[in-house]
């Protein structure tokens, strides 16, 4: 019996409730009061409970219809959710919304963009993932992700379409122990050339036997951002970093910055893009992302 319970009859339940008499339901819900009066005997004949003491001039919640209203009014609110989302999907609006983010793109901006995402489409999961260089776009190529912010990697591949979003700047950092950091001046070629030199690794092959930014034959490479920050406070190198990333570790002295001689000016700003197939263009979730992240730039 308690299969048969519908809909109708739990919203027939939640508004005798709130409007204290079945004649006043019936006008809230346009039906007789005779109407309501049978659904609500036939939702308890099928639960097997009293929901509403008739004996006095109006209705009133049984001890089994106040426990049991709360049940109700989630099942009839998550039934309305699951109508909206669908309505929605049916509409464009994706059901769930994947991004590669570049390492470099500024956390702080993200972070907001995300906040502010999460309250425009409440029902629309976001999957995130933080990459470098091709690993960034690869996800995008083969279908796992939807959109990518990309920096690193400074050619977009083929099949992909590109807004530009923001610049990063950059700058070059090392431990102020660091015999480059006793040099005065700017800093030649030469002399960076003989330390090592860290710089981020690609997890995908679209950068193979390509170096962006390297400027030293002695290189560390690694995957984390997070860990080239420390090992660049340890003093095991140098390296180019967002410059809001390293901002603190300047103001404190525990990195100073390196004036290189004839830096190319793609060595002080990376242009990040949001890319995307050609083919799949962002749908309503996607786009709003988008265009948020440039109102943060």
């Amino acid at each position: 019996m308690l299969d048969g319970v519908s809909l109708d009859q739990l919203r027939t339940f939640l508004a005798a409730a709130e409007e204290g008499s079945f004649s006043a339901a019936g006008r809230k819900l346009r039906r007789a009061q005779s109407v309501v009066s049978q659904t609500l005997a036939n939702l308890e004949g099928q639960l097997g409970v009293v929901l509403f003491d008739r004996s006095g001039r109006y209705p009133r919640l049984t001890e089994a219809g106040s426990a049991l209203l709360g049940e109700a009014c989630e099942v009839v609110r998550g039934m309305e959710g699951f109508k909206s989302r669908a309505r929605a999907i049916a509409e464009g609006l994706e059901p769930e919304l994947s991004v590669s983010v570049d390492v470099m793109y500024p956390m702080a901006t993200l972070t907001v963009a995300v906040g502010s995402f999460r309250e425009a489409f409440p029902h629309t999961p976001l999957r995130l993932y933080v990459e470098a260089l091709g690993a960034v776009v690869k996800p995008v190529m083969d279908g796992t992700c939807r959109l990518a912010v990309m920096g690193t990697l400074p050619l977009v591949p083929a099949g992909l379409d590109s807004e530009y979003l923001l610049d990063v700047p950059l700058v070059t950092v090392v431990a102020p122990g660091h015999p480059l950091a006793a040099l005065p001046g700017p800093v030649g070629a030469g002399d960076v050339g003989r330390h090592v030199q860290l710089i981020l690794t690609d997890r995908s092959s679209l950068s193979e036997g390509q170096n962006y930014g390297v400027l030293s034959p002695l290189v560390w490479r690694l995957a984390d951002l997070g860990a080239k920050h420390a090992f660049l406070r340890a003093g095991f190198g140098w390296g180019h970093m967002p410059a809001a990333m390293v901002q603190a570790d300047l103001d404190s002295g525990e990195l100073v910055r390196l004036e290189l001689d004839g830096l190319p000016p793609s060595l002080s700003r990376l242009s990040m893009h949001g890319v995307y197939r050609k083919e799949t263009p962002p749908g309503p979730a996607g786009r709003w992302f988008l265009d948020r992240l440039k109102q943060r730039a």
